[in-house]
């Protein structure tokens, strides 16, 4: 195992220099601060926190202040040898060789011991996540009151148990990564940080740190002192350089926001307090309901391997097996209206793209299609059948899950979201979820209620982005969207479709704000003019960060 593979199991990735320091300055006020580094590593975060403390008291420390956790013997060694070296010999400091999560279930029934708890704990996902430890771990996150599950990974157990360990007016200052604000296996341990803390800060950045994993992350520094103003707050910072001009007192200086103790996602707190406010306001609106409402979504058809699957019209026929095949979406950009018809379909068609699903639902393996067996031997030969999914189906060529949905809804999306009536009978991939309309809501209406100016805004908040540019929504994601659904409304399905097709959106918005939201709902311009700014706010910040 070469040290790359070695660092990406046990997560470790040594922390820059500049954001080690940036914790130490903020988390330490005192010279006799009790101080925590639950996953040391090589020492590099308690090198910065001991010239930290030498810059608040040049005297001797009387006592042993700081301690360093670090499961791996070779980095705990490394650890102890530099900060030997820094702290002139005098060691008042302590490095363990051991689990965290042992220490802290320890340290649990004791009196909380430490004014900071500081560090970089291991991005390790949970197959990954050695038993012993996980088990420890999960067992003291239910102890208040969390349910950790296969989808939690290392660092939220870290973060959950070093909050255990502080005292009444402690600090945390961890590095974290960027799914804290959106991902919903987040979501308790969201509720839970902005119920333990008094007040929270998030530095984000907009160039990757960690470029070796490609992994975004965040600067999270939290507080526990009941004199502090209530809140939490996001601050950008382009790269490291502009962290290193970032004094306390700027972040101190920002606009503190009400946390709202749910689950939602955290993307919110990049907008000003007021329009949050707002969003919150829009929230309460008699005259919305959830899209759930009208409504279900679920995703696409999973082939197994859409190379063999899904066809072109030419391969079809060079196999002879354009009687098996139905009509199939795959990508979004099949889908440019707000509309999918016939026309489109053969449009696609002509353009060669691949969007016939081979499906020979009424073939039992005893057929005189000699075309069909051939098209599955041909599939054989190429090992189509072992694959994952397929080996897992008996036939293994017959695609399940196969209905016809009332609409498309985009999985992944760049500019806005959007509801597509299904006209032309098509299936989708996986690529596209699929939506099944409740008795009593009009196809049509429901499509073009979709687009306006508040359901994109909140839809920028449920959604997720991981830096690629690309607004993700899982399904249930989907029926979270608040749409106003007024049936009296004047609707031109033909005309907002054809706007759609010719990428016109803020002619859409034009006529959909002021027939929908301000005659419909009555909000106000100004309401009107600000949530458009969300949107465009949230959209632009994602679509920049590809960049």
């Amino acid at each position: 195992m070469n040290d790359y593979d070695s660092k990406k199991l046990r997560g470790g990735y040594y922390t820059p220099k500049e954001i080690s320091e940036y914790l130490a300055n903020w988390s330490i006020r005192r010279y006799d601060d009790k101080i925590l580094e639950p996953s040391c590593g090589d020492g590099n975060i308690l090198e910065e926190c001991i010239l930290r403390l030498k810059k608040l008291n040049k005297k001797k420390r009387d006592e042993q202040n700081l301690i360093g956790v670090e499961l791996d013997y070779a980095e705990a060694e490394k650890a102890k040898k530099r900060l030997s070296l820094l702290d002139d010999s005098e060691q008042r400091f302590s490095i363990i060789n051991g689990d965290f999560f042992e220490y802290c279930a320890k340290k649990y029934f004791q009196a909380k011991s430490f004014d900071v708890v500081i560090g970089n704990p291991p991005f390790i996902r949970y197959q990954n996540f050695p038993d012993k430890q996980r088990e420890i771990a999960f067992n003291l996150m239910r102890k208040v009151g969390l349910s950790p599950s296969k989808l939690t990974n290392s660092w939220l157990a870290f973060l959950v148990c070093a909050t255990l360990l502080l005292k009444e007016d402690g600090r945390l200052a961890m590095v974290i990564p960027a799914e804290l604000f959106q991902v919903n296996y987040a979501a308790e341990v969201r509720r839970y940080l902005s119920s333990f803390f008094k007040r929270i800060f998030i530095i984000t950045f907009n160039k990757l740190v960690f470029s070796e994993v490609q992994q975004e992350i965040t600067l999270l520094l939290c507080e526990k002192n009941r004199n502090a103003l209530e809140g939490i707050n996001v601050l950008e910072v382009d790269n490291l350089q502009d962290l290193k001009r970032l004094s306390n007192l700027e972040i101190l200086r920002e606009d503190i926001k009400p946390i709202d103790h749910n689950n939602d996602k955290w993307t919110q707190y990049f907008l000003s307090k007021d329009e949050i406010l707002l969003l919150r306001d829009m929230a309460k609106h008699p005259e919305l309901i959830m899209s759930g409402s009208a409504f279900d979504v679920d995703v696409g058809i999973v082939t197994g391997q859409n190379k063999y699957f899904v066809l072109t019209e030419k391969k079809a026929q060079k196999y002879g097996i354009e009687s098996t095949a139905e009509k199939i979406v795959v990508r979004s950009n099949h889908l440019s209206g707000i509309s999918f018809t016939n026309k489109d379909f053969d449009q696609n068609l002509l353009k060669d793209f691949p969007c016939l699903l081979f499906y020979p639902k009424n073939f039992n393996g005893h057929s005189k299609s000699k075309n069909i067996i051939k098209y599955i031997e041909y599939g054989e030969s190429n090992n189509v059948n072992k694959g994952y999914k397929c080996s897992m189906r008996k036939p293994w060529y017959i695609v399940p899950s196969v209905w016809t949905p009332d609409a498309f809804m985009l999985r992944q999306v760049h500019g806005y979201s959007k509801l597509i009536v299904n006209n032309a009978n098509a299936l989708s991939t996986d690529t596209i979820h699929r939506a099944r309309i409740r008795k009593g809501f009009p196809k049509n209406l429901l499509a073009v209620s979709f687009l306006n100016s508040l359901t994109f805004a909140f839809a920028e908040i449920t959604g997720r982005s991981y830096g690629g540019g690309v607004l993700t929504f899982e399904p249930s994601e989907c029926e979270k969207l608040p749409l106003p659904m007024l049936k009296d409304i004047k609707a031109d399905f033909g005309l907002i479709d054809k706007l759609v097709r010719e990428n016109k959106i803020n002619e859409v918005l034009k006529i959909n704000d002021r027939e929908i939201l301000q005659l419909g709902l009555g909000l106000s311009t100004f309401q009107i003019d600000s949530l458009n700014r969300i949107w465009r706010k949230l959209m632009c910040r994602r679509i920049n960060r590809r960049k």
